[in-house]
């Protein structure tokens, strides 16, 4: 596969049911434990509480998917996944999801987005921290595999 341009477009959407063999793909290259199976995504596809975004750019080439949940009756947007594909990272790719999980939950009136990342996970702190998120927790052995995660959020105006 080619490397994508610095300067390529990244565009965000809703999710389609056409994306699903990517989305798995990705999922399964992304994260070693707790992974969204297929059937998951399939599910939340047509969820009221849940909503699945697709980054691509040049039409079809797929770039990272955000996963984000809503509660009924809560102002608390929570970001389940984010994930872009190896050869996208460093190139805008996770600010534009993330713009985009925000703006969505804004649509829906939440006023605030929170969500965990691993520890470990620098490039991820780095992108929360640099998009103005707050770190307001740490749950020990959250992950599968026994790793910690940090807990962040974001006021959303």
């Amino acid at each position: 596969m080619t490397p994508m341009p610095a300067t390529a477009a990244v565009r965000v959407r809703r999710a389609e049911l056409s994306d699903l063999d990517d989305l798995v793909a990705l999922e399964q290259s992304s994260f070693a434990t707790d992974r969204l199976s297929r059937a998951q995504y399939r599910r939340h596809l047509d969820s009221e509480t849940a909503q699945v975004l697709v980054a691509s750019a040049n039409h079809r080439h797929f770039l990272g998917t955000a996963v984000v949940f809503f509660r009924k009756g809560s102002g608390v947007a929570r970001l389940y996944s984010l994930a872009t594909r190896a050869e996208a990272r460093g190139k805008g790719v996770g600010s534009a999801l993330l713009e985009a999980a925000e703006q969505l939950a804004r649509r829906r009136h939440c006023r605030t987005l929170r969500l965990e990342v691993r520890t470990d996970n620098e490039a991820a702190l780095r992108l929360y921290e640099r998009l103005g998120y707050a770190r307001i927790g740490r749950y020990a052995r959250y992950y599968g595999d026994g790793a910690d995660a940090w807990r962040y959020e974001k006021a959303l105006r």
